[in-house]
């Protein structure tokens, strides 16, 4: 059956939402929409207030679509200081399960912090691969970063949300690594999107692995700019967008590629909400884009 796209005579089957946060994070999910991936507009928010840690706030919110279509998010819900991340789970992005704390790093009693979960939904293995940053003081070697600043790659992974499978190190490139994200290209082959943390550079780069969980090899040099991070993937067409925040400039930027090999800065071709802060990309149908832009309206009616 082909759906009517939202004002428009063209036939779309699905539009794109992303997810955001404000600063200084206190207030919750933010939401944009897109028809095309490459211009997007405001849908407002919060649309879920932060209650989950102990700072009751929401970094980095991150979303995967499961195969009954709910839509599970993860986030950050301390700067410091926290074991773990928030979860909650919802179909329209309106009503949503209750939040709550998931501490994958409960074992480790020196960590620092547990930094921008990213989900995955591998269905190959119809599960979900949480992945995210933590510091864990004097475990690994470290550049010109301090003790309390060189991360690492962590992940767990789950089919229900209620049972998680034992944190385990998910990359050591070899130096302080945050802000990683999973793509899959095709049948054993998938691309790492990562953030060089260390301090001379602060710019992304990718990497290359068989599975979802690796091993990662051949990690390029970097695409982006000084003071970058927060990357998200989508595939539109033959181009894989790359979006992240460049928090040096103080913009939010993007790259396309065809191979992750050859980067073309398309800048000119983007715009973004202002105060739009790192989130992630998935895709919604006709119908629950116009829920959400109803939702929109009235709220801005209410104020």
């Amino acid at each position: 059956m082909v759906i009517l796209g939202l004002g428009s005579c063209k036939a779309q089957e699905d539009y794109y939402i992303f997810t955001s946060f404000r600063e200084p994070a206190d207030e919750g999910l933010y939401l944009a929409y897109s028809e095309d991936g490459y211009r997007w507009e405001s849908l407002g928010g919060p649309f879920l207030p932060p209650v989950a840690g102990k700072s009751k706030i929401m970094r980095d919110p991150s979303i995967a679509e499961g195969p009954d279509g709910t839509y599970h998010m993860v986030w950050t819900t301390d700067w410091k200081g926290g074991n773990g991340f928030g979860y909650a789970s919802t179909r329209d992005f309106i009503h949503w399960s209750e939040q709550e704390f998931i501490p994958v790093m409960e074992h480790e009693p020196e960590v620092v912090n547990v930094w921008a979960p990213e989900i995955f939904y591998d269905d190959t293995t119809d599960q979900f691969i949480i992945i995210w940053a933590s510091t864990i003081p004097h475990r690994f070697e470290k550049g010109e970063e301090e003790e309390q600043n060189n991360h690492r790659m962590y992940s767990t992974s789950t089919r229900d949300f209620k049972e998680f499978s034992p944190s385990q190190l998910f990359l050591e490139p070899g130096f302080s690594v945050i802000d990683a994200v999973i793509v899959k290209r095709g049948v054993e082959d998938y691309v790492l999107v990562l953030k060089d943390n260390t301090r001379p550079n602060r710019n992304l780069k990718v990497a290359f692995g068989k599975s979802p969980l690796g091993p990662w090899e051949n990690i390029s040099p970097a695409f982006s700019d000084f003071l970058t991070e927060g990357p998200t993937v989508i595939s539109i067409d033959d181009q894989w967008l790359i979006f992240y925040d460049s928090y040096g400039a103080k913009t939010y930027e993007a790259v396309s590629t065809p191979d992750f090999q050859d980067f073309h800065q398309i800048n000119e071709q983007i715009s973004l909400p202002e105060g739009h802060k790192h989130g992630t990309i998935a895709k919604v149908s006709p119908a629950l884009l116009r829920s959400l832009k109803s939702q929109s309206k009235n709220a801005k009616n209410n104020e």
